[in-house]
Formats: C-alpha cells, structure tokens, sequence
C-alpha cells in the first residue's frame, strides 16, 4: 500500500498498535526523515527520459546514485511519468510543483527516496517545439529512456532524417554546443579566443598574422561546435545544414541530456563501505 519494506511496514503497525492510518502517517515521517538524510549525497546516475506530443518534445534527467536503481523499474516508471508531466511546464521549478497522481512531482520523488533508499533529484528539463520532433535514445534501458536522450526539432516533416540528426547530435565528436554561430554562449567563444591567442603568440609572430590565424582558426572552431556546420556523420561530405537543405526540411533545435554530465562524482571507496557493512 505504501510501497514500504515489510519489516518497516510491520515496525509502523507494532508502533501504532495496528491503526492503519497512524501507521501510514508514521511511514510517511519516518521516510521523510530518511530522504532528508539522504539529500546530501551524490546522485550522479540515473535516467534521461524523453516525451513527445504533437509538435512539442521534452527531455527530462532524474538522477540516482547508482546506476542499479535506474535499472529499477518502479524508477522507471516515476521518470517515465514525470517525463509526462513536463509536457505542460516550462521549465524545472514548475515541473517539481506539477501533480502527479495527486501528488506533486517533488513531493513524489521524495516518497521514492524512502522507499528506494538512495538519494534522487530532478536535475534538469528542456523541450523543443516544431512542425514534427523527432527523439532518440542511446543505451536505452526502457522506452523512452536511457543515458543519453536527444530530440531534434524540423520545419517540415521527414521523420528518417530527423532520427538520423538526433543520433548524430548522440554521438558527434566534438559535442554540438549550439544550433548555429548566434546561438553559440558569447563565454565559450572568447575562452576559446583567449587560447588561440596565447598559442598564437607563443609563435612569435607579429601582431597582424596572429590576428589573420585567430580569424581562421576561430571560424574552424565555430564550425565545430554548431550542429549545422558539422559534418554529417551519415554523410561526411555534406554539412548537417546542407544535407537538412536536400531533405526538405529545416532544424528549428535541438537537445541533448546525457545523465550525471558536468556532475563531479564522489570516489568510492568500496571496501570502506564493505567494512562499514560488516561492522553492523
């Protein structure tokens, strides 16, 4: 009924005297405060899960400390819902505030911490809209969901090509940092810029030709790192851009969620923890 352990379920019954409701109630604080405890730890695994309806497309990442639990399929099907749900916000705070079953998505993650035992959070939401959105999953674990989750917004309609962007956008080398060179983060470029420089002076050429190189070599870096300038993994001689332009559709956007990405895990330390067990 509550999704408890029994021998913790029993505890609340002997605890209550048998009173169902008292009983839910004490599980229900006893787990909170268990969640709390809980919430200082690193949640680094996890699960991307993507939702789609009609020209709208979400990718959510809902994190866990190990990646046995997004193996879990009572997680997967908390993910998978919230996934849902995130159809209808815009962005993280209103998805942890959104119901679900009567319950609010934050709220319902804190249930599952209790019950599950590990710490979780809902890291981070981001959606697309066009005339068709196309998604895919890399390493899927159930549908819909997995470790890498991409989905890739067209004016247009070629579902085929859409699939083949979005698995490219999965496994291009470097990572794609924006759709095009406007939308590129104006501190990624002048970081990038900075390098070039120092390395361009360590040359000892003079200050003219070091600034033809660094305009060169900064429209290569730009080309890089845009999904459109890219060559197309199925198509190398094409630009992801120029092969869009032959199958008829343009890419509005795109996203990409990779689980525990830019998250600093902790070292473990194994045998510490098998000790630590052993000792009660």
């Amino acid at each position: 009924m509550t999704g408890a352990g029994m021998m913790d379920a029993k505890k609340a019954l002997t605890e209550t005297d048998g009173d169902m409701d008292a009983a839910v109630d004490w599980l229900r604080t006893k787990g909170l405060a268990k969640a709390a405890k809980k919430a200082g730890r690193t949640a680094a695994e996890g699960l991307v899960a993507l939702a789609v309806e009609g020209g709208k497309g979400v990718a959510v990442e809902v994190n866990s400390e190990t990646d046995f639990v997004g193996k879990n399929a009572e997680f997967q099907s908390m993910v998978k819902d919230i996934a849902k749900a995130a159809l209808n916000v815009s962005d993280v705070e209103a998805l942890k505030s959104a119901d679900l079953d009567g319950k609010t998505v934050e709220d319902t993650i804190t249930n599952k911490i209790a019950t599950i035992g590990e710490n979780m959070t809902l890291r981070r939401m981001a959606s697309v809209e066009g005339d068709q959105v196309v998604s895919y999953v890399h390493n899927s674990v159930a549908e819909g969901m997995g470790k890498i989750g991409v989905l890739v917004a067209l004016k247009g309609d070629n579902e085929a090509f859409g699939k083949q962007v979005a698995m490219h956008v999965a496994a291009a080398d470097p990572r794609p940092q924006a759709l095009n060179e406007a939308e590129v983060d104006s501190a990624i470029v002048e970081k990038e810029r900075q390098i070039q420089i120092d390395i361009a002076r360590e040359s000892g050429k003079p200050e003219q030709v070091i600034e033809k190189m660094i305009e060169g070599r900064m429209k290569k870096f730009l080309s890089e790192i845009t999904l459109l300038n890219q060559s197309f993994v199925v198509n190398p001689d094409l630009t992801v851009g120029a092969a869009a332009k032959e199958a008829g559709v343009e890419i509005l956007g795109y996203v990409r969620l990779e689980v525990g990405e830019g998250i600093e895990k902790e070292a473990e330390d194994f045998a510490a923890e098998v000790a630590k067990a052993a000792q009660g």
